[in-house]
């Protein structure tokens, strides 16, 4: 861990010199949860983030891009890490490893590595970057290599390693090829390697995007490949309409026989938005179908488990400084939903004050009924009821963009 930090040191010491883009986010939260289950009845945390990006033109053609995460978290933000970066079980590797300090714990993350040549009509870029699809505002069904979680919108989806390539036959029209390396990146053998293409046109008030990607056979999970269709639509009309769909198809052999069975899933949003009050008042509602296997799927590495979801979001913008805004997440399929209250403050340029808090309701805490996936103690993908969670999460926090 010592040599990764000196090696970042170094990276950021020339990178600052040489940089012709220098720029970043610094994030300070302290989190209070009042605990569910066998959690604690009230406990705290405290997190510093830092995302520092770097860009670097070479000639003219080329520009090279970087970016890593620092972090100092304690208490809830710790646990919380902690588990996440536990031993993961594709690829029995540590994904965030930690330094322990005296009262607080310490990691640094590489978040994007890559090269960007822009052409007369191709752009290719590759390295470790973020490659996302579709045009959904919420749940992003096409966006299959880093699924999106409504409950966290402000985070930065982590990059993957790969290339995409594309060319511009009119102003209006891309044609794009695109590859990703295996999830697992112990896998040497070619198994889950994901190439695709896709295709986006524009018109004045509508936009359109297909994509395909094959995900090569891995033993025992996917002998015959994954197949990923994708489509997003969005239209600028009195409202603003999308609709946005990955269909994934994994015909799996059957030990039993020669014959086959298909294991399928479809993952839909489709949504409005619209401004009201000269732009004051901003309102935003998207449905997603999250089928058993789809890419949003828990079982698939999304993050739900039912099948119906509902998003709403109100924001007014008070002043140019001031912004407030009212979201909930519903599950038809066991009635549980999150109010999600959040506010924004920017005290000056750059520098801003941040509250959000989250209310997690479902009939259990309510009458007393069925416990729900959005309630205070989800239950797991297995519907086994879970034993910790959270009947109230507050966060306050400054951000300071440079």
């Amino acid at each position: 861990m010592k040599k990764i930090c000196f090696i970042f040191v170094i990276l950021v010491i020339v990178g600052g010199l040489a940089a012709q883009d220098w720029s970043g986010v610094l994030d300070g939260t302290v989190n209070y949860t009042a605990g569910a289950g066998d959690a604690e009845e009230h406990s705290f945390g405290l997190e510093n983030y830092a995302n520092l990006r770097l860009r670097v033109r070479t000639r003219e053609r080329a520009t090279f891009h970087a970016a890593f995460n620092l972090i100092a978290v304690s208490g809830n933000f710790l646990r919380t890490a902690d588990m996440l970066g536990g031993l993961d079980q594709n690829t029995s590797l540590i994904s965030t490893p930690f330094v322990y300090g005296q009262n607080y714990a310490a990691a640094m993350e590489l978040e994007r590595l890559y090269v960007r040549i822009v052409g007369e009509h191709v752009d290719t870029e590759a390295g470790l970057l973020r490659m996302n699809f579709g045009y959904g505002n919420v749940w992003a069904s096409s966006d299959f290599l880093n699924p999106r979680n409504p409950l966290a919108l402000n985070a930065r989806p982590r990059g993957v390693l790969g290339f995409n390539s594309s060319f511009y036959p009119t102003d209006t029209l891309r044609l794009m090829a695109f590859a990703a390396a295996p999830k697992n990146p112990l896998e040497s053998g070619g198994g889950g390697f994901i190439p695709g293409v896709l295709l986006d046109q524009h018109w004045n008030r509508a936009s359109l995007q297909g994509l395909y990607a094959y995900e090569t056979p891995l033993e025992n999970i996917s002998p015959m490949g994954i197949h990923r269709f994708g489509l997003s639509l969005k239209a600028d009309m009195e409202l603003g309409f999308l609709v946005d769909a990955l269909y994934t198809l994994n015909p799996e052999t059957v030990k039993d026989d020669d014959d086959f069975q298909v294991v399928h899933g479809l993952s839909m949003g489709a949504g409005f938005d619209y401004s009201f009050l000269g732009g004051d008042l901003y309102v935003l509602a998207e449905y997603l179908y999250n089928g058993s296997s789809s890419v949003s799927s828990f079982n698939q590495g999304g993050n739900w488990i039912n099948n119906h979801f509902l998003y709403g979001s109100a924001l007014y913008r008070f002043n140019d400084f001031f912004t407030m805004s009212l979201s909930t997440i519903f599950c038809f399929d066991d009635l549980s939903f999150q109010p999600i209250l959040s506010a924004d403050y920017e005290i000056f340029q750059g520098f801003s004050m941040n509250l959000n808090a989250r209310l997690p309701m479902d009939q259990k805490t309510m009458n007393g009924g069925k416990v729900g996936e959005l309630g205070p103690i989800p239950p797991g993908p297995d519907g086994i009821d879970g034993t910790t969670g959270a009947k109230f999460i507050f966060n306050v926090g400054a951000r300071l963009r440079f």
